[in-house]
């Protein structure tokens, strides 16, 4: 619990091997649930989380649990209802059947959060880009009440996106801009930050099976949010970088991605000011 608000943490993961361990074992003890998401990895990711929920709760029960009765198979971004049982647990792990992308995997974890009953609900990534010691910054403007949702901010100035590359720098600068004139936020940057908080009371009322499934989810999320008249804030903070390897490929996913806000833009503006 964190300023007598319930945490709830989604850990999106695809392919983290290696990583994803470290970034479960790292999380403030004021966390009150996490909810792993792996979506259907083709390394040894699940194998991973398994080993760390065995342990975890090998530590805590001094027997071993048998993961395999832990496990919540999922058919990509829809929880199944059996998951009900697991939500007692600390760690909450799923694997997805099938790759549904980085939103699905979030909208997976959002459900099951929501079923928790969680106060306010982060997520960060499995890449170990994102660093658990300033959770409680991203937190703070949500559990304050001064935002219905936070995000990092990477682009506040040259010092704390030192470590982007340039090709990196300038897709998220473009896509800043589009997603500025999209979603209405025009004091938001970095867009393509996935280090976020969002309240229950704000979530509840989107639909999350109308939000983009792939890496597009968190720019279709903001367009949302200003249609439902939720405010967000930004939290300043450094881009990390190590071994791992982006997802995103810029050249392919700006055009994509520029059609996905164009549509977005429209419907905000008939959702926000033409409502039927």
């Amino acid at each position: 619990m964190y300023k007598s608000s319930t945490v709830g943490v989604v850990i999106p993961a695809y392919n983290e091997e290696g990583f994803i361990g470290d970034v479960l074992d790292s999380l403030p003890e004021f966390v009150d649930q996490v909810f792993v998401i792996d979506d259907c990895s083709t390394d040894n990711t699940w194998a991973e989380i398994k080993e760390y929920v065995d342990a975890e709760a090998h530590q805590a029960s001094g027997t071993v649990a048998g993961t395999d009765q832990m496990m919540i198979a999922d058919g990509a971004g829809e929880a199944v209802p059996e998951s009900q049982r697991f939500l007692d647990r600390r760690i909450v792990p799923v694997r997805h059947q099938t790759n549904g992308g980085r939103g699905a995997a979030v909208q997976t974890g959002y459900e099951l959060a929501l079923m928790s009953d969680m106060d306010v609900i982060a997520v960060l990534d499995g890449d170990g880009q994102m660093d658990p010691d300033i959770l409680d910054r991203i937190l703070d403007p949500v559990v304050d009440g001064d935002a219905d949702y936070a995000k990092g901010n990477r682009l506040i100035s040259r010092s704390h996106c030192g470590q982007m590359s340039n090709w990196r720098l300038f897709g998220n600068v473009v896509l800043t801009i589009l997603t500025k004139i999209a979603s209405g936020h025009w004091n938001m940057r970095d867009p393509q930050n996935g280090y976020t908080a969002i309240s229950t009371t704000a979530l509840e009322q989107l639909s999350l099976n109308d939000l983009f499934d792939d890496y597009g989810f968190l720019n279709d999320i903001l367009i949302h949010l200003d249609a439902h008249g939720m405010t967000i804030q930004d939290v300043p903070m450094e881009a990390l970088y190590g071994d791992e390897s982006s997802g995103i490929r810029y050249g392919s996913f700006i055009p994509q991605l520029s059609m996905l806000l164009l549509s977005g833009f429209f419907w905000r503006l008939q959702r926000k000011y033409f409502p039927a």
